[in-house]
């Protein structure tokens, strides 16, 4: 889920940000004209299911499962959250905050608006505001993860903006689980796993990628990116089944590391002298210094994919579609990569389809064709509002909370009247209710249809 300055591709008025849904069934992009959101259900076809113009330079653009939900903030009104019944065409309600949005995370039980230093924590049967998190260490990249099982609503954000710390927080119950010391350096990307129950992390210097357990927060896996090079990691993101951890970054490269246990007995594998020297230095690790036995336990990747472009921000997600294991990329400069992988061997994963995200068919030709002509060249990654400066504020304060939810420091300033009755998204059933509100203007924005 990135958000960012839109980068004008070849066709088309350019990305300002792409995220897919909680399930990956779906993805959404904001443009400087609106949104748009997809289908990504099918290999060979890409169906745009909903379009709005409405809402210039959308930035953050989040839909809710399969869901008509789905959460807009523009460049015009950074500091205000609109939620939408998309189908109906209608507003659900809206937010302002004291400051611009940078993220917006959500399952079904929680809405989470994160900021640069607080977070708010709304129930989205209703979207009250049940915390704010005031104090945060500074967040410029509104980095921030929230687990799609509505059973924990587990939380994950930076706990520090000189190392790679990391607060779990249990966004149901409202309170702190525990603080992981995951890297030395600031915190890239954070990503929980589907069943809440695993968290990945990568820091800025983008070589080393870990993976603990929640909410104990032990570190289960070590994988090792690469060692020549720092590189900006924008995207993790684990197969349904969290057997495989997907990253990608500023390179051409996106790794895929496969989550497996090897059998501490060896019982189920034949004696080897490779499997007698992984012993050995299994052993000897726990006599050595972190830093040291830590290098002994990181992995490569299992599979790998060479995008046709470099130096462009992109989102990359592990999903099965049509029965089979597929990794989508979707760039900065508009387009949707789809690779099969294979799952027991790995290896160079292959390209099986590429969707235009914006203009014709014919347009499309003649992009492939000027491509031909002329080496491409980088876009612009997303940047926009939330942009990283190149140095922040030293902060190293724990975070503090406030009880009283922010409203009497006037941290959350709401634009909004709940109306009496709620309305139902008819288009699925396992969504809860929402009640329908408009902003204090009495203009009766969000209206029943």
């Amino acid at each position: 889920m990135e958000t960012g300055e839109g980068a004008d591709g070849p066709v088309g008025p350019g990305l300002c940000c792409a995220s897919f849904n909680q399930d990956s069934t779906s993805l959404a992009v904001g443009t400087k004209t609106g949104y748009r959101l997809f289908s990504v259900t099918s290999v060979d076809k890409l169906d745009c299911i909903h379009e709005s113009t409405e809402t210039p330079d959308v930035y953050i653009v989040e839909r809710l499962f399969s869901s008509s939900l789905v959460v807009v903030v523009s460049q015009s009104m950074p500091r205000r959250m609109n939620v939408y019944h998309f189908k109906k065409g209608t507003e659900i309600c809206n937010y302002s905050y004291s400051n611009n949005i940078l993220a917006v995370r959500l399952n079904r039980q929680r809405l989470v608006v994160c900021l640069e230093e607080s977070i708010y924590i709304h129930n989205i049967k209703d979207m009250k505001l049940l915390k704010t998190l005031l104090n945060t260490p500074s967040n410029p990249s509104g980095l921030c993860a929230l687990s799609i099982n509505h059973s924990n609503s587990f939380l994950a954000y930076p706990g520090s903006d000189t190392i790679g710390e990391i607060i779990v927080y249990d966004a149901n119950n409202l309170s702190t689980m525990t603080m992981i010391p995951a890297h030395d350096s600031p915190l890239a990307a954070i990503t929980f796993s589907a069943s809440g129950t695993k968290l990945a992390s990568a820091s800025e210097r983008g070589t080393v990628i870990r993976v603990f357990s929640i909410p104990e927060g032990l570190r289960l896996f070590e994988f090792r990116r690469g060692m020549k090079r720092y590189v900006n990691i924008s995207s993790l993101s684990f197969s349904p089944d969290a057997q495989f951890l997907c990253a990608s970054s500023n390179t051409e490269t996106v790794h895929i590391f496969k989550l497996e246990q090897h059998s501490p007995s060896g019982e189920e594998e034949a004696p080897s002298w490779s499997a007698y020297v992984g012993k050995m230095f299994t052993a000897a690790s726990s006599y050595l210094p972190a830093q040291v036995s830590g290098m002994m336990s990181q992995d490569r990747a299992f599979a790998t994919v060479r995008l046709q472009m470099a130096g462009q921000k992109n989102v990359c997600v592990l999903a099965t579609i049509q029965k089979l294991p597929r990794l989508l990329v979707a760039s900065s400069d508009g387009q949707l990569f789809i690779y099969n992988i294979d799952p027991q061997d790995g290896g160079e994963c292959t390209l099986v389809q590429r969707h235009r995200l914006f203009g014709s068919d014919k347009e499309w030709e003649e992009t492939e064709k000027s491509e031909l002509m002329e080496p491409p060249q980088a876009c612009q990654s997303y940047a926009a509002t939330v942009a990283i400066p190149t140095s922040g504020p030293i902060t190293a304060t724990l975070t503090g909370y406030s009880e009283d939810g922010g409203a009497k420091k006037g941290e959350v300033i709401p634009e909004h009247e709940f109306a009496a009755g709620p309305v139902c998204l008819d288009d699925e059933t396992e969504f809860p209710p929402i009640n329908w509100c408009h902003d204090g203007s009495g203009r009766g924005k969000g209206r029943r249809p």
